[in-house]
Formats: C-alpha cells, structure tokens, sequence
C-alpha cells in the first residue's frame, strides 16, 4: 500500500489528471441534466481545473512553504527565499485554478495559461542546465497543460454551435 501511495505521490499530475476525470465522470452520472457535448465539455474541463490545477498546485505550495526541507530533498536546492516564492506562486496557481472551475472560458484560459508557461520554463531550464543536477520533469507534467488546452478548445467549440440561450443554461 505504501508502494502504492510513493507511486501516486511521485507521478502527482498523472494521479490529479485520473481523479479529475473520474470526478467529472462520477458528476455526470449523478446528474440528471441532459449529457450533451458542451456539458460534458464543461464538467470534463471544471473537474480537471480542480484536480489537475487546483489541488496540484496546492500541494506543490504547501510543500514548498512549509515543508521546505522534503521538497528541497527531490531538486537538490537549499532551503530559502526562493523555495518560498515558488510556493506561493504555486498557491496562486491554485486559487485560480479553483475560482476557474466555474468561471468562464477566460477564467480558465488564464487558469490554464500560468501554470503552462512555469511548467514549460521550468523544462527549458532543466534542459538548457540552469538547474543542473536537479531530476527533469515527468512526461506526465509536460502533458497535462496540453490535456488541458484540449479540453478547453473543446468546450468552446462544443458552446459555440449552441444558441446563447442554451450557452447560458450551462
């Protein structure tokens, strides 16, 4: 079981990214509103904004402002000011990607957005050595905000063919 929890934990994203699409499953099915392509667009999307952003972030946050010591332990950083400021930019992440839940498709672009540009600047800067010795990101992390943007293009699409009556039903 704790095997278990160790892989869980350390593939985080992959973890977060089958919760949420479980949790919007689950709310699909106890729902009983009509299961047409934009709701489904929208739950699948709302779901991953909680899990994948929200509590990702959350977690990557807290780790770093409180419990600096095990979150330094994976990059091989010295605990500080830095470590600091990358947690609480991680909590902002997650506020956001909490409130964008249900938001608007502006909200969660710029729930989307932030978080992408740090995971991509974080791999460009492992890659180009700026954090030597420090472990490269999952496949899973470099992934997840283009599930996102998927998921965000296909709820707009799916609104969009809908008439703005049934677009403010959602």
């Amino acid at each position: 079981m704790t095997d278990l929890l160790r892989l869980a934990l350390e593939f985080r994203a992959l973890t977060l990214l089958v919760i949420g699409l479980l949790a919007a499953g689950l709310a699909l099915l106890g729902s009983n509103r009509v299961r047409h392509q934009a709701r489904v667009a929208q739950v699948a999307l709302r779901w991953f904004l909680v899990f994948s952003i929200g509590v990702g972030f959350f977690y990557s946050g807290v780790l770093n402002c409180f419990f600096s010591d095990a979150a330094q332990h994976g990059p091989g950083w010295a605990p500080g000011a830095f470590q600091f400021q990358l947690g609480m930019a991680s909590l902002g992440f997650s506020a956001v990607g909490f409130v964008a839940a249900w938001g608007g498709l502006g909200m969660r672009l710029a729930a989307l957005l932030g978080p992408a540009v740090s995971i991509y600047g974080t791999a460009l800067g492992r890659a180009a050595g700026v954090a030597a010795g420090s472990p490269g990101s999952h496949l899973t992390d470099l992934v997840v905000p283009l599930i996102g943007f998927a998921l965000l293009a296909w709820q707009y699409r799916a609104q969009s063919r809908r008439s703005v009556f049934a677009r403010s039903r959602l």
